[in-house]
């Protein structure tokens, strides 16, 4: 499909640059069927059954963002993907000061090697010493918020809090799952005396997913990989909740994308340990979910795409059209939208 389809207009009022709070007292936009209503997150018990199940990434953001220097040229890195114990794919900042085997001093003792640099201009950085990386990252990183977001104002201390979610257990991330950012243990609470359970899996989310789709047609785009994990136990959960008449409910793009690599054409989820790199455009069948908790998410993106196909694309730009009229609050701080087709 043509890219420019999934075009719109977003004044730039309606990005949010800081999260609701207190977190669940953001506003969501409810598709179930026809009908299109204006609720809030804190609503979500009564508009959810007993017996559905919530299913929620449990990655953790790490301060994957670093700012270094190659001699007199200042680099910046973006960290993406783990692919060893020392060696991050990396998107870099004037790449063209880079050649291959190049070192960045990152500052604070941390220095790494930029070496193989692929199709994308990512170079893979390979760190120096013995030190576990993750204590790196502490020392010289910081949190890697959206360029949307970085481009409007720094990063701050607040940002360490409010860019992680609730149920953030397992680093490796370079982005948040957003939509489980609206969640709070009051609302958890509420949830499970309304009978819907909850479940979690990894998919840790790389800096891939900010790129814009540069194709003029959806089958030229490549997606980058992210690793991910559904282990046996919960596979199994989540197949009982629809053998039962429950609803698998994704919540965010990343817990759907990871559920759906993991369903087999016969609709049952099993157990993932991997990489994934599935692109959902409409025309694509979903097997494994019933329904998505989602942010509104930015012009000709993969992720627009992906509603579009869950929805339908000229239901999905009525609804943000709407959503935009109405000032609802977009991207990763910003409000939610709940998708129930």
């Amino acid at each position: 499909m043509n890219v420019d389809l999934f075009d719109f207009d977003l004044p730039t009022d309606n990005i949010a640059l800081r999260p609701a709070a207190p977190r669940d007292a953001a506003r969501m936009l409810v598709l179930e069927g026809d009908r299109t209503t204006d609720a809030g997150v804190s609503d979500l018990p009564s508009l959810l059954r007993r017996g559905d199940m919530l299913v929620f990434n449990d990655t953790r953001v790490i301060p994957a963002q670093l700012d270094g220097r190659r001699g007199d040229a200042k680099i910046g890195a973006t960290l993406h993907k783990r692919e060893g114990p020392r060696r991050w794919r990396a998107f870099i900042r004037n790449a063209r000061r880079l050649r291959d085997g190049d070192v960045i001093d990152f500052g604070n003792g941390v220095s790494a090697a930029a070496v193989d640099r692929e199709d994308d201009g990512s170079y893979a950085l390979v760190f120096a010493g013995d030190e576990p990386v993750e204590l790196l990252l502490e020392r010289a990183g910081h949190m890697p918020l959206p360029p949307y977001i970085a481009g409007k104002r720094p990063t701050d201390e607040r940002d360490a809090d409010d860019y992680q979610t609730m149920f953030a257990s397992e680093p490796g991330a370079v982005a948040a799952p957003t939509a489980a950012l609206h969640f709070t243990p009051k609302l958890m609470a509420a949830l499970d005396a309304a009978g819907i359970g909850h479940a979690t899996l990894t998919l840790h989310v790389g800096a891939g997913t900010f790129l814009p789709v540069k194709a003029t047609d959806t089958t030229e785009h490549k997606m980058h990989a992210e690793w991910g994990r559904i282990d046996a136990a919960t596979a199994d959960r989540l197949n009982a909740v629809r053998a039962n008449g429950g609803r698998v409910i994704a919540v965010g793009t990343t817990s759907l994308r990871l559920i759906e690599s993991a369903t087999g054409e016969d609709d049952v989820i099993r157990p993932f340990d991997g990489d994934t790199a599935i692109f959902i455009t409409p025309g694509y069948r979903f097997r494994g979910i019933d329904g998505l908790m989602t942010n509104f998410h930015l012009p000709r993106s993969t992720l627009f795409m992906l509603v579009s196909a869950l929805i339908g694309r000229e239901r999905m730009q009525a609804a943000y059209a709407h959503a935009i009229a109405q000032k609802y609050r977009f991207y990763s701080y910003g409000d939610a939208s709940l998708l129930l087709p």
